[in-house]
């Protein structure tokens, strides 16, 4: 894409990810690389500006992610965070020491908001600290412009260079004005456009997709979740009949899932699709017998995934293209962007078999985190409520499953995770109806207007929520019998990019509600456990 750029060089930071998506929502375009790429590959890309990650290591040890001093000398701006203005500044002459007085969570910050990288902020504002070693001396050309009351040098400036660092961590919704920061580092110091638009990618993207395909035939790998529903419909403008649609039903899926997807974009749906679905299960459970490892499942789901869609080409005849709804966060999870460690192989990037029978793999949302995939959908037409659809991993329940995978199992948590979904939007909605109809506003409750009607939805309701199948079985007491069945672990999260989570506090009404309802209604559950965990230090997914 011929657009503005600004890197993001990764030290193995927990926030990379969280970096490049802040400098997306000032709608300049970002990418993610390792700290080892070569200078000359980072010249030849040509940035507008360089962010430097955090990192777990210490700068001044031996054998620690470093980077060349060159790239400071590019003449492009450089912003550090936490260890990337530490590296900075040893790498220029100055010095980074174990800190005296170790700094972690909420500090006062006081910002120079002479500083062009501090227009707008407050003098006396809130940071986000998490560091051991701190700048003691900093290199030449460089002054302070932020202290906290233990760290002298939480921010550092050398203006004639544009090169900038900070101590804190600016792209964590804990630092109220980070977004602030970064933005003035991207338009005050960077002199970024601000060309990164959804409206303008669509448009592009179906141009560099007719000119890649020509006359070729493209075979699109639909799951019915958000992002391959995106990339179907994006693939649907740019080539019309000359797309198919595979639908593959491993078995996986969510109560009635298939046929839901079956009735969006079958024949009877909205758009002029080559639909074909695969009903897969058996075959699926038979790979998967036996099988407890997530990432061995992973991978057996991700190379099973693409055989059906080979089997399936060759039945329709010359295939030259796999779509997939592959998005950004897929690919350096799975190790693919950046410094940090494999998280897990997602089925369609990091568990794709080596070999793979198509001439070429088309990605048009690879660049894309989830929030923008959803801009994208809205930009294309896409119903609504189909956008804004609850996320579901491409391996399905397979990794909502703790150990080994059956129908018996498949068949509790699909119930579970039914009743409660059900029961969430159930209360979540009629909270909304009662806010509006308060507020004045009248929403119909036979047709409401889903955008209008989620605009009124409570603070706590989750932006992802599940049921999965844990695999401890214990003692209970059902009918005056004894049981010894499955828990069941309820997950709900709030999050804004999907990079950090927290755990949603529903209430505690709605949750007995649902327990009582999957303990009575779903055969071999005895028990539910609500999952508080946030993100990091787990994931979203329990595998």
């Amino acid at each position: 894409m011929d657009k503005e750029l600004v890197l993001v060089i990764d030290f193995g930071g927990q926030y990379n990810q969280l970096v490049a998506r802040r400098v997306r929502e000032n709608n300049v375009y970002c990418e993610i690389y390792s700290y080892r790429t070569p200078i000359d590959q980072i010249k030849a890309m040509n940035p507008k500006g360089i962010i430097l990650t955090g990192g777990p290591a210490s700068c001044y040890e031996e054998g620690a992610a470093s980077c060349d001093k060159e790239l400071f000398e590019m003449g492009v701006p450089v912003l550090g965070l936490c260890y990337g203005a530490q590296l900075m500044s040893l790498v220029l002459g100055g010095n980074v020491e174990k800190a005296p007085v170790r700094e972690y969570g909420h500090t006062a910050l006081k910002v120079d908001t002479s500083s062009p990288i501090f227009e707008g902020v407050s003098e006396n504002t809130t940071c986000w600290m998490s560091h051991n070693d701190y700048i003691s001396k900093i290199a030449p050309g460089f002054k302070a412009i932020a202290t906290t009351e233990a760290c002298p040098y939480a921010a550092i400036a050398n203006d004639d260079e544009k090169l900038y660092g900070f101590q804190y961590h600016p792209e964590v919704l804990h630092t109220p004005e980070g977004t602030k920061m970064l933005g003035n580092f991207l338009y005050n110091v960077c002199e970024c456009a601000g060309d990164w638009k959804m409206d303008s990618f669509v448009q592009e993207q179906i141009g560099l997709i007719r000119e890649k395909v020509g006359n070729g035939k493209v075979l699109c790998a639909l799951s019915g979740g958000v992002d391959s529903s995106v990339a179907a419909v994006l693939l649907s403008k740019a080539v019309g009949k000359q797309l198919t649609c595979v639908f593959v039903d491993h078995g996986l899926l969510r109560k009635d899932e298939g046929d839901q997807v079956e009735a969006v974009f079958g024949p009877d749906g909205p758009y002029d699709l080559n639909f074909i679905r695969v009903n897969a299960a058996e075959r699926y459970y038979v790979k998967l017998a036996g099988i407890s490892e997530p990432e061995r499942k992973r991978k057996i789901i991700g190379e099973e995934f693409i055989r059906v869609f080979e089997e399936e080409a060759k039945k329709i005849g010359r295939v030259d293209f796999l779509v997939q709804g592959t998005i950004y966060p897929d690919v350096v999870e799975s190790g693919l962007g950046g410094e940090s460690a494999v998280i897990k192989s997602h089925h369609n990037v990091g568990g794709l078999p080596e070999h793979v029978d198509f001439k070429e793999i088309i990605e048009p949302l690879r660049n894309l985190f989830k929030d923008e995939v959803r801009k994208v959908g809205l930009e294309l037409g896409i119903p609504d409520q189909l956008v804004f659809r609850q996320p579901f991993p491409g391996p399905g329940l397979g990794i909502r499953i703790i150990g080994d995978v059956s129908a018996e199992k498949v068949k509790m948590v699909q119930d579970s995770d039914a009743i409660y979904r059900e029961e969430i939007e159930a209360a979540a909605n009629e909270y909304a109806y009662e806010a509006a109809e308060a507020a004045g506003v009248k929403i119909d409750r036979e047709k409401p207007d889903h955008a209008l009607l989620r605009s009124y939805w409570p603070s706590w309701m989750p932006d992802q929520y599940f049921a999965a199948l844990t695999n401890m079985r214990s003692v209970g007491v059902m009918g005056d019998e004894r049981t010894y069945d499955f828990a069941v672990a309820l997950r709900a999260v709030k999050t804004v990019d999907f990079m950090t989570a927290e755990s949603a506090q529903i209430p505690y009404d709605i949750l007995m509600k649902v327990m009582n309802r999957i303990i009575n209604e779903v055969r071999g559950v005895n028990r539910v456990l609500y999952d508080l965990t946030s993100k990091p230090p787990g994931t979203v997914e329990l595998e």
